[in-house]
Formats: structure tokens, C-alpha cells, sequence
């Protein structure tokens, strides 16, 4: 580690996915990580995956500003402050629904969970990190290529996506006089349970479905690793990391 032996760090949405894997890799390059999600048991399952290291399970609906208040006061508690949030925790709401056809409650869900979730955890570590010593921290959110091109029927998913670049911006605009760096990650085709229909089949903007190749969730790990490690005077902005031969470039 830079400038201590271990640092800390929040993962939401860490019982699976990208979550845990970011998780995993934190943990076994020696980060103490407090591990947030909806389910106890599928963060004790990720804990598990590094026995050796330190790590806090801590139940989290992110779209809850009490429990994520209570979230950061157990991290800072446990660990005694907050070196990096990775505000992962996110939903892509129900597949293959046409827009005319969504339920304002779904479309409320996933802004709940991608926007007002993602927004709530960045003030809690922005918070903490401006009144810690020493000041600062990093802040990486994560983001999608539908931040840049959507897929069919994807309407509320793609929206906070967008949503979630102008938060990136804003607060690392704002966490600038406080050493607070703040990044976003792009994912494209991580193989994870989220993704598991890409390999059977997607539908693309010509209304064709057709499989499409992933990328081990490890690369994805690596790369916030990377990201997260930084000295706090350098920042990745924005980084697209995808499958290479997935629809993307060209898409539609």
C-alpha cells in the first residue's frame, strides 16, 4: 500500500458479481473491506472467500439513507476510516420490457437503486473522507457501456447510467479541494449471474438475438484495483473495460 501498511475500503452490492470479485481482490492485496449488501448471507460468502483478511459484513439497502448511514459509522468504527468507496450496487430492472410497457414502480426501483443509491453512499464517503486524517480518499463508481450506447428495453438502466457519469463529474469537481478523487468504471459483458443470458442470447437493435462473448469478472477486478491504488494526485477519469469482440463499438 501507499502511504499505510492496509486501507480501507466499502464495496456495495458485494455479495456477488463484480462486488465480490472487487471485493476478493481488495481483500487479498491487503485491504481491510467492509462488505455491503441486501443479503447476510451471500456477504459471509464473499468474506469467506479471503478467511485471512479483515472484513465487516454489513446488511446495506443503499436506496436507505439510514442504513447507509449506519454502514459508514460501522466501517469507521471497525476500521477507523474510509480510503475508498466502490459504489457498485446497482439493478437493470426487468429484461425485455418495451418502455410503453414499464411500471412506474420498476422504473422507481432501479432509479432507487443505480442513482439514489449510488448518490447517498458517495455523500456518506465524501463526508467521511473530508473531515478524516488524513483528509481524502478515492471514490469509484460504477457505470456500464450504456453510459455511452443502450440496448433495446433498457430505458430506466440506461438512464441512471447516464445519470451516474454526471455524478462522477460533479463530485470529482467537488472533492478536489479536499483530496477526494473520484473515477468511474465502464463494464461491458462481465461474467457474472447478471450476464449469464449474454452467452445464450441478447437482443440487439436490429431485433435479432444473438450470444454474445464475455470477459472473467477478474479483469474487471483488477482493473478497480489498479484504479483504487493510485497515489491521490493521480485519477482514472473513465475507464471501459469490456468483452473485445462484444457488440459495442458499432453497436446498432
Amino acid at each position: 500500500m501507499t502511504d499505510r501498511e492496509s486501507k480501507i475500503a466499502v464495496v456495495t452490492g458485494a455479495g456477488s458479481g463484480i462486488g465480490r470479485a472487487v471485493a476478493v481482490e481488495l481483500l487479498g492485496a491487503g485491504w481491510s473491506v467492509a462488505l455491503a449488501g441486501r443479503r447476510t448471507g451471500t456477504l459471509e460468502e464473499t468474506a469467506a472467500l479471503a478467511p485471512a483478511a479483515a472484513s465487516l459484513a454489513v446488511r446495506t439497502d443503499v436506496s436507505r439513507p439510514e442504513e447507509v448511514d449506519a454502514l459508514f459509522a460501522a466501517t469507521v468504527d471497525r476500521f477507523g476510516r474510509v480510503d475508498l468507496l466502490f459504489n457498485n450496487a446497482g439493478t437493470f430492472g426487468p429484461g425485455g420490457v418495451p418502455v410503453e410497457e414499464l411500471p412506474y414502480d420498476a422504473w422507481r426501483h432501479v432509479v432507487d437503486t443505480n442513482l439514489n443509491g449510488a448518490f447517498l453512499c458517495a455523500q456518506a464517503a465524501y463526508r467521511r473522507m473530508k473531515e478524516q486524517d488524513p483528509q481524502g480518499g478515492r471514490i469509484i463508481n460504477n457505470g456500464s457501456v450504456s453510459a455511452h450506447a443502450p440496448r433495446p428495453h433498457s430505458v430506466a438502466y440506461t438512464a441512471t447510467k447516464h445519470a451516474l457519469t454526471g455524478l462522477t463529474k460533479s463530485l470529482s469537481l467537488d472533492g478536489r479541494r479536499y483530496g477526494i478523487a473520484v473515477g468511474q468504471i465502464d463494464i461491458g459483458n462481465a461474467a457474472t449471474d447478471m450476464t449469464a443470458r449474454m452467452e445464450t442470447g441478447a437482443l440487439q437493435a436490429n431485433g435479432e438475438v444473438l450470444p454474445e462473448p464475455v470477459m472473467d469478472v477478474a479483469d474487471v477486478a483488477r482493473t478497480v484495483r489498479h484504479m483504487a491504488e493510485l497515489p491521490l494526485a493521480a485519477n482514472v477519469q473513465f475507464a471501459t473495460v469490456l468483452a473485445t469482440t462484444m457488440p459495442y463499438i458499432g453497436r446498432g
